[in-house]
């Protein structure tokens, strides 16, 4: 996490001349965006069980079944995660859409999600950014995201990020398969 730069100045010189040699520039740690890994099952699920958490929300979320919906036969999902080289901070998760109407391939940022303490430094962005690259090379059309009722900060996020409120309509409806 970046600090606050702390800047010597010499003491033999006129006031506002700053010693380069006893300067300290704190650097932000080095963020790798990446794919998801397999020995990166545990981590993922642990965020995934805080977005959940977060949300009011039960997880029932499992390294085994992470590893069939990210690694298995069918893979069902993509996820990308910031690695901060001493563990991973954060992730998005994506899912495959299709409006068939119109012919259009399209990509669900089905999760986005930063460890607290990582917010506010540009890894939601980055995260973003390379989903946005992932869905055009997979040939996609448009990437879409959702954000509860009154998360305001993540409207205004997703805003910024260029993307564009659509009303929701409708009802969708879910049916037990099992």
């Amino acid at each position: 996490m970046p600090t606050t730069s702390a800047i010597a100045l010499d003491p033999l010189k006129s006031a506002g001349h700053i010693n380069l040699a006893e300067a300290v520039i704190a650097r932000p740690p080095v963020v790798a965006i990446r794919a998801a890994r397999r020995a990166d099952l545990p981590q993922l699920g642990e965020m995934i069980t805080a977005l959940a958490t977060h949300h009011n929300d039960a997880a029932a979320i499992t390294p085994e079944i992470l590893e069939r919906d990210l690694f298995g036969p069918v893979p069902w999902i993509t996820a990308l995660v910031a690695d901060g080289g001493e563990g991973l901070i954060g992730y998005a998760i994506l899912v495959p859409l299709y409006r068939a109407q119109e012919g259009q391939r399209g990509m669900d940022l089905h999760h986005l999600f930063v460890r607290d303490g990582h917010r506010g430094h540009g890894i939601g962005h980055h995260l973003v950014t390379r989903a946005r690259d992932l869905a055009r090379n997979a040939g996609c059309d448009y990437l879409s995201v959702g954000a509860a009722t009154g998360n305001f900060a993540a409207h205004r996020f997703y805003e910024h990020m260029d993307f564009k409120p659509r009303p929701v309509t409708g009802m969708r409806y879910t049916q037990a398969l099992a």
